[in-house]
């Protein structure tokens, strides 16, 4: 059976028109720009589609732009296809994506931190104290060994993303990072310095380290919905609880990617998913883990690809939530506080009857549910959390939650305003 992995990339994927085919197909993806836009406070979408390279890669922009464009591919991707993934992996900025697309970090907050990020990257990069090259055909070992070889005194050169196992990434100090590029050319490595880049991954980003520790202490995390490998050891966060912690070592110390696509594939996954512009992480899946088959859900040709695999599959199909299926599965799942029997058969036990019901006959039809059935499920739930005496703010997360995973964000917009004033009221 197949196991999935959704992977985001990094920096270096931007180009200009990216995203702009599902911005005109889907409107979801269009809604996702909007709320981009809002939340910004300029227009990233007109920026991706028409803006100039240069604009688009200027750091305080690519960052929030790729974010953006990560999270269209993944919510287009539930919308159309929507087998969940077992786990979620960015690469450096797209760890940011990855922890927004499994539910510990709303899309709006993800988009003011990246927007931070982007700024104070800026900044660092504006000293020129630092630089940034992507070395090919070596190995990581070579590499480490010509750094041990160096004398640099007050100045340092570090491995700050191990790749693959023929491509890393250096940074440090910029001169630094020239002499070991000198000393790779010589032994036939591939050197590619990144122009006017930050020192990424290194101590040099103490100052964006900083920054990041500010802003995400005034962020609200919430529970995964999908397991997030880390860029600092590639192992799973345990909980929210070290989401601060992590993200701002990763700001520090090195991007290990190899080792991430290790683990996704000791750990059974058959199928790396790219959610981002370009094939980029496609191609190192295939460099690191060739067993794995990688594609980029960006890309037509895989998109097609995808679809008729998994359109094969009904095993698969059955697990793809929908409104009223999760609305089923948390009603059950919630805790009782309510004693009365008279008030649990009328709040509780006939709503959920009745919605079963309706999931039965989507189930024999194979059927999605429409808006109307969806909103009535919505109602549903409302009835047995009001029952069950759940607090107005859990209700609140668990209604976001749902519609934020099953893609109906947008199109419930007046339900969720409808929760929130309620808890005015209650408050």
């Amino acid at each position: 059976m197949e196991k999935l992995a959704f992977l985001f990339t990094g920096q270096g994927s931007q180009y200009v028109g990216m995203s702009k085919s599902f911005y005109d197909d889907y409107a979801i993806a269009k809604q996702t720009f909007e709320e981009a836009n809002d939340v910004l406070g300029f227009d990233i979408a007109k920026l991706c589609f028409e803006g100039t390279l240069g604009e688009l890669t200027r750091t305080e922009n690519t960052q929030p732009a790729i974010l953006a464009s990560s999270v269209v591919a993944f919510r287009v991707y539930m919308q159309e296809i929507g087998i969940a993934p077992q786990f979620l992996a960015g690469h450096s900025l797209g760890e940011y994506a990855a922890l927004a697309c499994s539910g510990a970090i709303t899309f709006a907050d993800a988009l003011k931190i990246i927007r931070e990020r982007g700024l104070a990257t800026k900044e660092v990069a504006a000293t020129g104290v630092g630089g940034m090259t992507i070395i090919d055909n070596l190995s990581p070992q070579v590499v480490q060994e010509e750094i041990d070889k160096l004398n640099l005194q007050d100045q340092f050169v570090m491995i700050n993303c191990y790749n693959s196992p023929t491509q890393v990434a250096i940074a440090g100090h910029q001169e630094a990072v020239e002499e070991l590029e000198s000393r790779l050319l010589d032994l036939d490595g591939q050197v590619t310095p990144l122009l006017m880049s930050a020192p990424f991954h290194t101590p040099l980003m103490q100052p964006v380290a900083d920054r990041l520790q500010e802003v995400l202490e005034g962020v609200t995390f919430n529970h995964f919905r999908y397991p997030v490998i880390a860029n600092i050891d590639a192992r799973p966060y345990g909980d929210t609880g070290n989401i601060i912690t992590k993200l701002t070592q990763q700001s520090l110390r090195p991007v290990r990617w190899q080792e991430t696509l290790q683990f996704l594939h000791r750990y059974g996954v058959t199928h790396a998913i790219e959610m981002g512009p370009k094939n980029v992480l496609s191609n190192l899946t295939t460099a690191n883990t060739p067993q794995v088959e990688a594609l980029c859900f960006a890309q037509r040709e895989d998109r097609k690809q995808l679809q008729e695999i998994f359109s094969a599959d009904h095993v698969l199909k059955k697990h793809i939530p929908t409104v009223v299926t999760r609305c089923l599965g948390i009603a059950v799942a919630t805790p009782n506080t309510n004693w009365d029997q008279e008030q649990y058969r009328q709040g509780v036990i006939e709503p959920y009857r009745k919605i079963q019901a309706l999931q039965d006959e989507l189930d024999q039809s194979g059927e999605q549910p429409t808006e109307a059935q969806m909103r009535e499920a919505l109602t549903m739930l409302k009835s047995v959390f009001e029952t069950k005496n759940v607090p107005v703010r859990e209700q609140q997360d668990w209604f976001y939650q749902i519609l934020d995973e099953t893609n109906t964000i947008y199109l419930f917009q007046d339900f969720l305003q409808e929760v929130r004033e309620s808890s005015l009221v209650t408050n």
